[in-house]
Formats: structure tokens, sequence, C-alpha cells
């Protein structure tokens, strides 16, 4: 069954749905038969839900809303600061699930290499790279290298320093202990470097990771990358090959990230969701968070309701 999620943190009133939904009449139960034939006359079940500070209605029914429709109720609720999520089919209870999430500003807040620049001295010449790519003027692979050889002669140790100086993602130890709680998994693709979610990985409960190797000569990194670079593409093959060697069905894996990197990976996750997204992501997905923050993704499990 579909779901359409309104998350706020506030709680939200019947009748404000009922002006985005004037024609339809809300049932409160939704029935253990899934026996339920889909057509204009299929009922909206109402259900409600709270968690971490939360607020969240879901209303399930058989049909499910196009793209455009899903930005429309969006659009109306933007001034309530109400989020909408529509979802195939809710994560399910005794059945383990899959999170998969991008790294720099979506598990943590900061971009991992524009702090390392900063130690080192190069930020301008690392930001001037980064605008470049961002305003189409070169590929994500070339302005990595690019932003890399920047770092040249930087220590190993100023990962470590750098690491201490990271900070979660609103809502992300509230993830950490829901997604275990539940009995699922939970890896990280990032376009960032190795040494730091090395360094995560022993503290939080990380599955498995991938991210970009830096080429290191007597404790300091050269300014290349070592191995192959974790781009758009191979974020979407690496979710594929860990879903499939968990033996976790497609419907069962959500992904999570903010930039337009994380695009193709979102898009072969069952549930694919953007968190505080940039522009260039939200034009090739139908959802994501804005007004509250990581905790949210708790209300994708159904016995949350």
């Amino acid at each position: 069954m579909n779901s359409l999620l309104f998350i706020s943190r506030s709680p939200i009133s019947d009748s404000l749905l009922s002006k985005i939904f004037p024609e339809v009449k809300f049932e409160k139960t939704i029935p253990l038969s899934k026996e339920i034939s889909a057509g204009k006359d299929s009922p909206f079940y109402l259900s409600h839900a709270e968690r971490y500070g939360l607020y969240c209605v879901r209303i399930s029914q058989v049909e499910s809303l196009k793209r455009d429709q899903v930005l429309s109720i969006r659009n109306q609720l933007t001034n309530h600061q109400i989020d909408v999520l529509s979802i195939g089919s809710l994560l399910p209870k005794n059945k383990e699930s899959l999170f998969v999430f991008d790294m720099d500003s979506t598990v943590i807040k900061e971009e991992v290499i524009d702090e390392l620049a900063r130690k080192h001295g190069v930020f301008e010449a690392v930001a001037t790279v980064t605008k470049q790519a961002m305003e189409g003027g070169m590929g994500f692979d070339e302005a990595l290298r690019l932003r890399v050889k920047h770092l040249a002669g930087l220590s190993k140790e100023s990962f470590k320093e750098v690491y201490d100086l990271l900070t979660l993602n609103d809502g992300m130890e509230k993830v950490f202990q829901f997604v275990q709680t539940n009995g699922s998994k939970l890896g990280i693709l990032s376009g960032g470097f190795s040494p730091v979610l090395h360094l995560f990985s022993e503290k939080y409960p990380v599955s498995f990771y991938k991210a970009n190797g830096l080429e290191e000569v007597d404790g300091k990194f050269t300014g290349e990358i070592f191995g192959e670079i974790i781009n758009r593409e191979k974020k979407e093959i690496y979710l594929k090959k860990y879903a499939s060697e968990l033996s976790i069905p497609r419907e069962q894996v959500v992904a999570v990230g903010d930039g337009a990197n994380d695009a193709l990976m979102l898009g072969a996750a069952g549930i694919g969701i953007g968190i505080h997204a940039k522009q260039g992501l939200k034009d090739q997905i139908t959802n994501w968070i804005d007004f509250t923050d990581l905790s949210a993704l708790v209300f994708l499990f159904e016995d949350t309701f």
C-alpha cells in the first residue's frame, strides 16, 4: 500500500490535510487484509505517529501519486514547514533493511575536503575548483583530482585532527539507534576520503563504506588518488552490489544524500531521499527533507505507526 508521509516539528491537524484533499473521506484504521482493489473510489487511511520530537501523519492509499502531484502537495505545505514523502511501501517489520548514506553534508555537517584545505592553507584554491565544478565547468572526477593535488604534503595525522572536528548531522545519532534496533544494516558511499571513513567506522555502527583512497609516501599525501574514484556511477554500482551481497531486496533499501552526485544512488534504491538537498539533486528526485532532520527516517518503518 502506498503512503504519503507528512512530517513536521509541530502536530499536524487533520483539518489542514482536509484542505489539501478536500474531496477525500479518510478512514482511521488500516485493514489487515491486503486484498484492496485500486480505483478512484479506493479508500484513504489515516494514521499518526510521534518520534524524537517529530510528528508524522501517514495517508495510505492503493494508488500512487505522480511526481508533479507530490511536488504540488509539498508546495502547498511549505509555509507550514511540513516535509512530504511519497513511499511505495514502508519498510517491513521483522525483515532486514539497508540504509546507505552519502557522507559529507549528509551524515556529517562538514565537507571534509574543505576542512583539510583550511588546515593545509589552500582553502581558496580548492574552493575555486569546487565553484568551477558546481557551475558545470568540469566533471566530478577531474575536479576531485585537481582539489586533491592541492593537498600534496599534508600529513597523515592531519586526518585525525580534522576528524576530531567533525559533527554528526542533526538526527543522525537517532538513525544509528533505530537502524540497529530494527535489525537493519547501515553503509556509507562517499566521494570523500577513506582515512576519515576508517576512523568513523571504528566509532559508529557502519557495516561497510566506500570512499576515495589517497596515495601516501613517508606519512605524507602525494596529492594523487589511489585506486578508483567513487563518483555518482560508482555509488549506484556499490549500492546494488552491497544490497545483493546482503540479500536485501531493493525495495528495502533506503539511500540518502544531499547533492547531484547522489542522484543515481537514490534512484537505484527502493526509497531515495534528499536531506537538505541542493537544487541539482531536487531536480532529479521526488522525495526530500527540508524542515526536519534525519531522525524523520524512523517513519519509513511500518511498525512506527
